[in-house]
């Protein structure tokens, strides 16, 4: 298996999927399968099972940066390769650890979709750290500290960073305060607790759409593929693919991956509450 091979299969995975997930609801979160549900019995702790599943793209980023197993040559790593890393590094210590550990309560997930982000995060990371170390990143980011779009590129990563925090930090206060007053007592049974503890959320983005911490993700990768990676060349599909480097191969993957979750989620939102601010859209202020 080559770099190339895993870039051309997020792409063909990500292109195919988006248009099923429309239709089918990943069994986690507010799609929990309810407690009488014949798969039930694979359901896992949504905590437990978060962490263990996200824990993959750190750990295979750092074997892949540090040892380059599917590089035949290893250049040095430079200091803006370096922040880079630490970029990634910073969101996945967030994501997989600091963020649940901080979470009151988590639906459960079905065994099938922490398989499914095992193999995600497993070769994302291995796809993320591979690049980020060679030679092509390395040339590219030789003198990038003197380049304003990598300057740009990082703060652009930093606010959507920031805003990711500050709207999962508002859906964790309405699990809180639901916790605290006692209306997620039923811990083992999803429908219970789909019906108890979720409320609409306000504030920041929420504002103008349902999923502003999926908009700040994407914000978040756009503005880390435009420090790490050139822009693919549109001169024909040839070259476009040849350097649809793996930064941006992730962005595209997370957009088309995510853009059904949100879109359904948002119907539920709608579905759910009666009062539901009507002029939200999905994911992207103003547009869907």
């Amino acid at each position: 298996m080559s770099a190339t091979d895993i870039r051309m299969g997020f792409v063909v995975i990500s292109v195919a999927s988006c248009p099923l997930l429309f239709f089918v609801n990943a069994p986690f979160g507010r799609f929990s399968l309810s407690k009488d549900h014949v798969l039930t019995a694979l359901s896992v702790n949504g905590i437990q099972s978060w962490i263990f599943m996200e824990l993959f793209a750190p750990i295979s980023f750092i074997h892949a940066f540090t040892q380059a197993p599917l590089l035949d040559h290893v250049p040095p790593i430079s200091a803006p390769q370096g922040l880079l890393a630490g970029l990634f590094l910073t969101h996945y210590l967030n994501r997989s650890l600091i963020s649940p550990l901080r979470t009151p309560s988590r639906s459960k997930s079905h065994l099938s979709v922490v398989l499914s982000a095992v193999c995600f995060n497993l070769f994302n990371g291995l796809m993320m750290g591979t690049y980020l170390r060679s030679d092509t990143a390395h040339a590219f980011l030789s003198v990038a500290f003197r380049r304003p779009l990598y300057w740009g590129g990082v703060l652009i990563w930093l606010s959507g960073f920031i805003g990711n925090i500050l709207h999962d930090e508002i859906l964790l206060n309405i699990r809180r305060n639901a916790k605290a007053k006692g209306k997620a007592k039923y811990e083992e049974d999803p429908t219970k607790k789909r019906a108890e503890y979720y409320a609409i959320p306000h504030g920041y983005l929420y504002r103008y759409i349902s999923y502003p911490n999926y908009f700040c993700e994407w914000v978040e990768w756009i503005g880390f593929a435009l420090a790490a990676a050139p822009l693919p060349p549109l001169t024909s599909l040839t070259a476009f693919m040849q350097h649809f480097h793996a930064p941006w191969v992730f962005s595209f993957a997370e957009i088309l991956l995510m853009l059904p979750r949100a879109y359904k989620g948002h119907q539920w939102y709608l579905n759910k509450f009666a009062e539901y601010p009507k002029e939200r859209k999905a994911v992207v202020p103003f547009l869907i």
